[in-house]
């Protein structure tokens, strides 16, 4: 009997077998889960696709968070195939563009800053709000984050974005906790995935891990990320709220 047997969890952000997304999934159902995906516009396709190389086949439903009308249809959507509604929730979404990373931070606009947020900040509130009426007798909600205390190179405004998702978690925690869902998010080291191609000189992190993590660091294996979030998704952290845990080998704790 694994830790989330019966439990009903809804992931964000599956695109390839490589996305810690996937592996959160996967190990999701291993641990006796039953999974819904989401995905939107070009990517759904591909989400479907991906879906098919899980131990067990799962619905995949349309979700953009940016938009208003997908949002209020989730529960109907989600209802669909767990009429009794959720047990949990894996935000795993960010995007900036182009022009708010790669050391272009001072002449960055607006327009792009407020793209980075709102996908990868604000989303995490949107998300929890269209799935709060699927909570059954409270909930967890989990999201993936890259450590947003310090300026990383070239991280720019995703970083901000990430430092604005932490506060995020903090306030939505403090104010659902009556209900019993809990908010947590998970500080995962660089993963080579999609979203790590659009950071220039990802590499850079990789030499950076290698110099300072105390625990060797694979930048190819998602898999201690996501195995943090299914615990954090289980009854066995009951009480555990507004944290940040950070599978990074320890790189966070490290001096200069």
């Amino acid at each position: 009997m694994g830790i989330l047997e019966g439990k009903k969890i809804l992931v964000t952000g599956v695109l390839t077998d490589a996305s810690i997304a996937f592996h959160i999934a996967r190990l999701a159902q291993e641990q006796g889960a039953d999974v819904i995906l989401t995905g939107f516009g070009r990517a759904l396709s591909l989400t479907t696709r991906i879906a098919g190389r899980l131990p067990k086949p799962c619905p995949v439903i349309e979700l953009d968070v940016t938009s208003d009308a997908d949002l209020a249809a989730l529960e109907s959507r989600v209802r669909e195939h767990f009429p009794q509604g959720l047990d949990g929730v894996v935000h795993s979404i960010g995007f900036a563009p182009e022009a708010a990373l790669g050391g272009n931070f001072l002449n960055t606009q607006w327009e792009d800053v407020a793209t980075a947020v709102q996908v990868s900040a604000f989303s995490l509130k949107s998300l929890t709000m269209a799935a709060r009426p699927l909570f059954r007798d409270g909930g967890s909600v989990v999201g993936l984050d890259f450590d947003g205390q310090v300026a990383w190179p070239k991280y720019d405004w995703m970083g901000v974005a990430k430092a604005a998702l932490e506060a995020t978690s903090r306030y939505l925690a403090r104010d659902l906790g009556a209900e019993n869902i809990r908010i947590n998010l998970v500080a995962a080291g660089p993963i080579k995935t999609i979203a790590a191609k659009s950071i220039p000189d990802f590499e850079r992190f990789e030499h950076l891990w290698d110099e300072r993590s105390p625990l060797h660091w694979d930048v190819n294996d998602p898999v201690p990320a996501a195995q943090a979030v299914v615990a954090l998704l289980s009854d066995w952290f009951p009480k555990t709220t507004a944290e940040i845990i950070h599978v990074d080998g320890g790189f966070h704790a490290m001096g200069g």
